[in-house]
């Protein structure tokens, strides 16, 4: 049973969407995931000095950023980090990223991975693997 769902930042948290939402769709999929008691990471190859957004203080169980944590997608490592914060194992995680090699390399570590191409899409398969809605 899935219990987590952990987002990269680039590509896919950012991603506008195609319906000119009030915020990222996938930032609001994010919010219902946490109300159906979903545990919720980021999960970055951004730099040390990356800092996600005030406005989405509280939103993550973990944040894990390469720069801080001296690993990096795709090395399966990195993934297992995330599980290990989240308090679960890499079979309950979903990992979204927008790069294959990133997908593969969650996959890699036991998670589920989805490869973002576009909002509709990635929120249709997360809706079908977490059993929730995630969108209007």
């Amino acid at each position: 049973m899935l219990k987590a769902l952990i987002l990269d930042y680039g590509g896919v948290l950012t991603d506008p969407g195609e319906d000119n939402a009030p915020e990222p769709p996938l930032l609001t999929a994010l919010r219902r995931a946490r109300q159906h008691n979903l545990k919720t990471a980021l999960l970055s190859n951004a730099d040390g000095w990356w800092q996600p957004p005030a406005t989405w203080q509280g939103l993550f169980d973990a944040t894990i950023i390469s720069g801080e944590v001296g690993l990096a997608k795709p090395d399966p490592a990195i993934y297992l980090l995330a599980a290990t914060k989240l308090g679960c194992t890499p079979q309950e995680c979903v990992f979204v990223d927008d790069l294959p090699i990133n997908v593969r390399g969650a996959a890699e570590a036991g998670m589920v991975g989805v490869h973002h191409r576009s909002t509709r899409s990635t929120l249709e398969e997360l809706e079908i693997l977490l059993a929730i809605a995630l969108s209007d």
